[in-house]
């Protein structure tokens, strides 16, 4: 077995054989051939924090690599070992394998004869998703700062906290990272963090075995307990009861409750009425689409975590394209990088046009300022001649602003081309009038239904 003698640089004994002529010693620069390999070849995989894994040695054939925590451990085990196997072979011209070690504070126990006591605490937290990791925008402002807060002080600042919006918004981001912030200020901080349907289904088993002493320990003896997509307990009778139970008796031990799901408690078809006031005692916070200055952010951010070097033309027209949510953004990253890779590395708007331009699924269908103002001529019963003219009103600007705000949300034209279809009006004032009425959005709940009627009915025509 090779014994390292520095971090990332490997030699083997003296007394070896066969090794030495057929594989070579194991260097710092073999390591990072493997890992540029992994860049390269899988970019969907990689990660900034590949760089902390550190080589141990090669047993039997077996590659061991140490991990720094159990998220990351979790992560390489089941998304990475194909890869990392590969990239291995390719580089040492050898038919070996790779086995990723957790931290031995971090190891997993031993099976249990029940599921869900088998199942680790940290099980599903992402090493990606924390804060640092994560863009904040007038669309989720008030959600991160609430995550922030728990995480800093669980069961004390807003408990529960509910965070709801539309998929891929970015709400098991937040949740996770609240999870990872309280391990950092307090490592012995029992955590339990799962999808709804992992609840129901070990609540189900617990019931089928005759284990529910053993389900009401694993639930309810926890320090904070995050629930993600808590919509799918509706019409789930037993599971609801259950759960009111747990919520209650870890509401009254002041232990941290977190829940998500897609709509706010009241929009939740059959839930009961006892859940959906309890889920309402705390905080309840939402998450909108994220506007262009965000999308911006979001895909040079993610671009960062996995090492992707994209020039600034290439960011705006990823964020102009795609306007859904930051899965597909990330999708859209991937898939640009893929085919720059088929072109020799390099990424340039060209590119970037290739692997987008045809992409009918998430290319979003293309809206006009006609289409807009007639919006808006309907909403706020005003003249289409009014909002193209010189009228300084209050109503009729607030309008006319509002029409700016979705043009520059929803159509990929300059701020000068839209305050040319607003009375040859400079991109100073196209400008000004966007940030007046995203900052109003975040402030007026009113006007948020409003934009956001006006969103949709735009993307049905």
């Amino acid at each position: 077995m090779f014994v390292v003698r520095r971090r990332n640089v490997l030699r083997p004994p003296a007394d070896w054989r066969g090794g030495r002529e057929a594989f070579g010693s194991m260097s710092e620069a073999l390591w990072e051939n493997i890992l540029g390999r992994i860049r390269t070849q899988h970019a969907a995989l990689s990660r900034s924090w590949f760089s902390q894994l550190v080589l141990v040695g090669l047993s039997n054939g077996v590659l061991e690599i140490q991990t720094a925590n159990a998220a990351q451990h979790q992560y390489l085990t089941n998304h990475c070992v194909a890869a990392f196997s590969e990239a291995a072979q390719e580089i040492t011209g050898r038919l070996v394998a790779v086995r990723f070690l957790a931290p031995p504070q971090d190891a997993t126990a031993a099976a249990e004869p029940l599921s869900f006591e088998r199942e680790p605490e940290t099980c599903r937290l992402n090493p990606d998703y924390t804060f640092e990791n994560f863009v904040v925008g007038p669309c989720n402002q008030l959600a991160n700062a609430a995550c922030v807060a728990v995480g800093e002080n669980p069961g004390t600042t807003y408990n529960p906290l509910f965070v709801h919006g539309s998929v891929g918004l970015g709400k098991t981001h937040l949740l996770q990272a609240a999870c990872h912030r309280i391990r950092q200020t307090n490592p012995a901080a029992k955590i339990l963090f799962l999808s709804c349907e992992t609840f129901t289904n070990h609540f189900i088993e617990a019931v089928e075995r005759g284990a529910l002493h053993q389900f009401r320990y694993r639930y309810r003896y926890v320090d904070v307990l995050v629930i993600d997509d808590i919509q799918f307990l509706a019409a789930r009778e037993r599971s609801q009861e259950e759960f009111f139970h747990t919520f209650n008796t870890l509401f009254q031990a002041q232990k941290q409750i977190i829940l998500s799901a897609d709509s706010p408690p009241k929009e939740i078809a059959g839930i009961e009425d006892r859940l959906v006031s309890r889920f309402n005692w705390g905080l309840v916070a939402r998450i909108d689409r994220p506007c262009l200055d965000t999308r911006i952010a979001i895909v040079q951010k993610k671009a960062k975590v996995r090492c992707i070097e994209l020039p600034d033309d290439v960011v705006y027209f990823i964020a102009s394209t795609i306007d859904s949510n930051t899965r597909e953004l990330e999708g859209a990253i991937t898939k640009v990088n893929a085919l720059a890779q088929q072109y020799g590395g390099r990424i340039d708007l060209e590119i970037a046009r290739m692997a987008l331009g045809d992409d009918t699924t998430i290319r979003p269908k293309e809206i006009s300022i006609p289409q807009i103002l007639d919006a808006v001529v309907n909403e706020f019963n005003v003249r289409l001649s009014d909002l193209q003219g010189k009228k300084r009103s209050r109503s009729i600007a607030f309008a006319r602003q509002v029409c700016m705000y979705l043009a520059r949300e929803l159509t990929r034209l300059s701020l000068e081309e839209i305050g040319k279809c607003f009375g040859g009006r400079d991109h100073t004032t196209v400008l000004h009038a966007s940030r007046l009425i995203r900052d109003l959005r975040t402030r007026d709940a009113e006007l948020d239904r409003t934009l956001a009627k006006l969103t949709e009915e735009l993307r049905r025509r």
